[in-house]
């Protein structure tokens, strides 16, 4: 049997229900899918289990899976992003919800297991933690047919296990649609992470150096958004070709023990542990802000900065901790170094989810009448066109259309 679902405060769910109706004024694609699930009722009887940030946007999603018939377990993927009016609204509306904003680590993993002990047939993850539960308890495993991973720390570490042999069921690799890449992964988190920043430390991002770490579709988007601030952007990289495009974007490309002297923001977005260092605390300015873009908290060496230190003043700013150094210099780490714009801002704007969510309510309909091989699936282009095709209507724009010359001309070798 499921086990108990585990909220704040279930008499939050009013409150909660307000904040998930205005978010939706701005998700036309999810709604439109949700009549339709309505309609056809696709997901009749599936059971899911989910690992997502709870807000609004996850609620949004979480209502179109249950008008396509679904039978819903939701854990949070991050304590600090979980809202408690929401899940009360979640669990109100009959979701399974095990989340609670700040529970620690042991209540994390344990929500994290109550979500998988409604023993469900499909799993949506963030960050891989529900695939990664699942395998190292086999009994869980046993009934799940298939999975979709919405973050690209997630699909890394599932191609991996795949790659040693230790994937033992499909995953649809959500966040490796173009539409989530481009309008997720660079505008949501470009825009949302320097609101964090913005938010939690009043910084002016106009004159400032801002180092960016990582210059994947999360991080140029970041280094994007802070050069259109009016930042002068430093890019650290390990790949060459993405060296290149930061050069070739005007950015400065430099090693991380240079840029961290020159950085008065710092954003890593690597995927990678150990990005920042206690070498480069040792370096940086008086008042350097440290934000984690990353899905787990292990770019910024916390441990470090907290052992070097002499003292930390703990909420300096809401979601900000100085960390004072023996010269007496104050390094300023948002958010306990865990996801910024969720930890400390409210993530992407609901337009961005409403293309995210869509991409992976879809998914979850291929899935549950698709039967794939253990490995990690790319999604079909089919869904991404089909999301594309809905926002555009949804804002008014209009396409040209190829004529039959165009058509014969593209799909033949000879002129």
């Amino acid at each position: 049997m499921p086990e108990v679902p585990d909220v704040a405060d279930p008499e939050l769910a009013d409150a909660g229900r307000r904040r998930v109706d205005f978010a939706e004024r701005a998700m036309p694609v999810l709604a439109l899918l949700r009549d339709r699930f309505s309609r056809e009722r696709p997901l009749a009887g599936v059971r899911i289990a989910a690992c997502a940030h709870v807000t609004p946007e996850t609620a949004a999603l979480a209502r179109t899976l249950l008008a396509g018939g679904a039978e819903l377990h939701l854990a949070a993927s991050n304590p600090l992003s979980t809202q408690d009016d929401v899940a009360a609204a979640l669990l109100a509306d009959g979701v399974g919800v095990h989340a609670v904003h700040g529970v620690d680590r042991a209540g994390h993993a344990q929500h994290l297991r109550a979500a998988l002990s409604a023993r469900p047939e499909l799993v949506l993850d963030d960050g891989c933690d529900l695939v990664g539960v699942l395998h190292a308890s086999p009994g869980l495993l046993e009934g799940v047919r298939a999975g979709g991973e919405q973050t690209s720390t997630g699909v890394l570490r599932l191609r991996q296990m795949a790659a040693d042999g230790a994937l033992r069921l499909p995953v649809a690799a959500v966040n490796d649609t173009p539409m989530q890449l481009l309008v997720a992964n660079r505008h949501g988190t470009g825009q949302s992470t320097l609101d964090a920043v913005m938010r939690a430390t009043g910084t002016l991002v106009a004159g400032s150096t801002v180092v960016v770490a990582g210059y994947g579709w999360c991080g140029s988007g970041i280094a994007a958004r802070a050069r259109g601030l009016g930042a002068q952007v430093v890019v650290t990289e390990v790949q060459p070709r993405r060296a290149l495009e930061a050069v070739l974007d005007g950015h400065r490309v430099l090693p991380m023990a240079e840029a961290a002297p020159l950085g008065d923001v710092f954003v890593v977005s690597t995927g990678d542990r150990d990005v920042l260092t206690a070498d480069h605390f040792a370096v940086m300015k008086d008042g350097a802000v440290l934000a984690n873009a990353g899905h787990f908290d292990v770019e910024v060496d916390v441990e470090a900065l907290a052992t070097g230190s002499v003292s930390v003043d703990r909420r300096v700013r809401p979601h900000v901790d100085a960390y004072e150094q023996p010269d007496g210099r104050r390094l300023l780490l948002v958010a306990e170094g865990r996801l910024v714009n969720l930890a400390a801002a409210d993530g992407h704007p609901a337009a961005v989810m409403d293309i995210s969510f869509a991409v992976q309510a879809l998914t979850v309909e291929w899935l549950a009448r698709t039967d794939l091989a253990p490995g990690v699936h790319e999604v079909p282009a089919a869904i991404d066109d089909e999301v594309a095709r809905t926002k555009l209507a949804a804002l008014g724009v209009r396409l040209d259309e190829l004529t039959p010359a165009q058509v014969r001309y593209l799909s033949s070798w000879q002129v």
